[in-house]
């Protein structure tokens, strides 16, 4: 049932430290549901998510001492019970007896009456404990909460942790034509080009134009930096980091000659996957991108660098749960290597765009002016206003390319996104 897929999956996010993707993909009884069920299971794991600090406190509230390790699956029935109450289209009675029915057998028996009790306060009482709660600041982890503070302020950091607790629509990049697709798809045209289906349902791959290849899931900030590399026609361009591959179909898209680089053969094969339902082309390499360079000096490259990926709670709400400052650290050292590595693989004049799917500055921001600092031949191109249509909010003042999640958080939102355009000298 998809609430013992749920239970499971919550377990294999915060207890196994997995991310819900890949616990998806490995987890027996998820995958062994109908797909009107997985669905079911997964709301249910990202509502949790997405709420786990309300929920806690909820809990905290009404369990006179902590659950302890032997507790660790009771608390997780409870925040299955909780979210069902409080932040799902469900029956109150339906959310508290499909959570206690968890407790039917086995190591959850003994919490049964525990559950129950609580579930039931909780319908009682929760909603006034909930209305005394610092909703934004407590549903964010504090360490994020003060980095985000102390790079933009309160204002702005409160309407990043809002719009973490809606889901995020379906965006789409078309391969062409993106007006004609914004209406086969039923899709809204955004600024960007990106296509942008609202409370999207169902199955994608029954979606018109997905069998041809005409287009491919893509969070609208995602889709710019490959833009910022211009008129890409018959040019050599590396694309860095290259999977899944959507940043290369673009650039291939555009009529570029692409090598894709990526360490992960197993990443690898979504991009050639992805290539052969396109129709596009791309020269895939599996490689250290550290060590290795191109034969040739690539006339532009992109890199999209491996990242805490704080930029994309909406659609992933596990990040949160999972990443810490070490993370952070360990990946700006990584992300460093990469950026100098890139430098050595362009021709004289040739453009390099640095991104990442992150909100820390560390990961952004300080990469690009350390490397400026620190005398490499690169010398910044700013991405101008106009560059960016009418979202001329998301150029910074040094000519940096930064997305939050609160930008269009009337039409959804984007993902919080960095990027920077350097020029080889």
């Amino acid at each position: 049932m998809p609430r013992t897929a749920a239970l499971e999956l919550l377990d294999a996010v915060l207890n196994q430290r997995h991310l819900l993707d890949e616990a998806a993909n490995q987890t027996t009884s998820f995958n062994k549901l109908a797909e009107r069920d997985r669905a079911l299971a997964q709301k249910i794991t990202r509502t949790v998510l997405r709420h786990l600090g309300e929920i806690d406190a909820l809990a905290a509230a009404y369990l006179d001492k902590p659950l302890g390790k032997k507790g660790i699956a009771a608390k997780n029935v409870i925040r299955i019970g909780l979210a069902q109450l409080f932040f799902l289209d469900i029956a109150d009675h339906a959310a508290v007896d499909t959570a206690v029915d968890l407790c039917r057998g086995g190591s959850l028996a003994p919490y049964r009456k525990l559950v129950n009790a609580i579930l039931r306060r909780s319908q009682r009482e929760g909603a006034e404990l909930l209305a005394g709660l610092d909703i934004d600041r407590v549903n964010t982890p504090p360490w994020l909460w003060d980095s985000w503070l102390e790079a933009y302020g309160g204002k702005i950091t409160r309407t990043i942790a809002a719009q973490h607790l809606i889901e995020a629509p379906l965006d789409i990049t078309a391969k062409e034509d993106p007006a004609h697709w914004a209406e086969q798809l039923e899709a809204q045209l955004m600024p960007t080009g990106s296509l942008r289906r609202m409370n999207h349902k169902g199955t994608i791959t029954t979606l018109p134009g997905f069998d041809e290849g005409a287009w491919w899931i893509q969070d609208m900030a995602a889709s710019i930096p490959a833009r910022l590399l211009g008129n890409v026609a018959d040019m050599h361009v590396i694309d860095l980091c290259a999977a899944p591959g959507g940043k290369t179909m673009e650039l291939a898209a555009a009529g570029a000659r692409v090598m894709a680089v990526d360490r992960s053969e197993k990443r690898l094969k979504r991009v050639h996957e992805n290539l052969k339902r396109t129709g596009l082309n791309a020269k895939v390499i599996t490689a250290d991108a550290i060590t290795w360079r191109p034969a040739i000096l690539a006339d532009a490259l992109l890199l999209d660098v491996p990242c805490s990926a704080t930029g994309t709670a909406r659609r992933h709400p596990d990040v949160l749960r999972l990443k810490q400052p070490s993370d952070v650290t360990k990946l700006a050292a990584l992300q460093a290597k990469l950026l100098s590595s890139a430098v050595e693989m362009v021709r004289p004049g040739g453009l390099i765009v640095y991104c990442c799917c992150s909100l820390q500055p560390e990961e952004g921001e300080h990469q690009i002016r350390a490397l400026l600092e620190s005398g490499a031949p690169v010398v910044l191109d700013p991405v101008r206003p106009q560059e960016a249509g009418t979202l001329t909010d998301i150029i910074t003042e040094d000519g940096f390319l930064r997305t939050l999640p609160s930008h269009l958080s009337d039409q959804g939102g984007m993902d919080g996104f960095f990027a920077a355009r350097l020029r080889r000298c």
